[in-house]
């Protein structure tokens, strides 16, 4: 059994899923949002962040923790912060000595829905689909917990890939 937490970045809303994936089992944990007050100056939402993300790292002890990707909008300072995010939600896993995988939009909904192309709508579906006790109130929780899905996919098939080339 593996647990992992999934990380949706951003500055504004930060989502997080923790999942444990026995074999190709997964079962839900906990999900949430951290939100940060806009009215703050960008290094105390950082530090609010941060400490959330240490304080959930402590209390669900994740095996991995796995991020999605930044995309670039038309918006260069959106996606700056967007990156201030992103930068504290792989820091604070490795201070706690946890693996960070980092996957593109593309590639978890793919591993969630079975297309790149899917809607918002359709990755939440399938997350209460694959994780029935899931509640995800916010959209940014249930990309959380689309992403610690992908991940535990990718993992499996890592797995799998190396028992094969072992019998090989």
């Amino acid at each position: 059994m593996v647990r992992i937490l999934g990380i949706d970045p951003g500055l504004r809303f930060t989502g997080w899923g923790v999942i444990e994936a026995r074999g190709n089992r997964l079962s839900h944990v906990a999900d949430g949002v951290i939100a940060t007050d806009s009215a703050m100056s960008v290094p105390l939402r950082l530090r609010h962040l941060h400490d959330a993300l240490l304080e959930l790292g402590r209390g669900f002890a994740p095996d991995e923790a796995a991020i999605e990707e930044t995309y670039v909008n038309r918006n260069g300072a959106a996606t700056l912060k967007l990156g201030y995010a992103r930068g504290v939600g792989l820091l604070v896993p490795v201070l706690l000595d946890i693996a960070v995988a980092e996957y593109g939009a593309k590639a978890v909904k793919r591993a969630v829905v079975g297309t790149g192309a899917a809607t918002k709508e359709q990755v939440e579906m399938m997350v209460r689909r694959l994780l029935p006790t899931a509640i995800a109130r916010r959209a940014d929780a249930a990309d959380a917990l689309a992403v610690a899905i992908c991940h535990a996919h990718h993992r499996a098939s890592a797995a799998h890939v190396a028992r094969a080339t072992r019998m090989a």
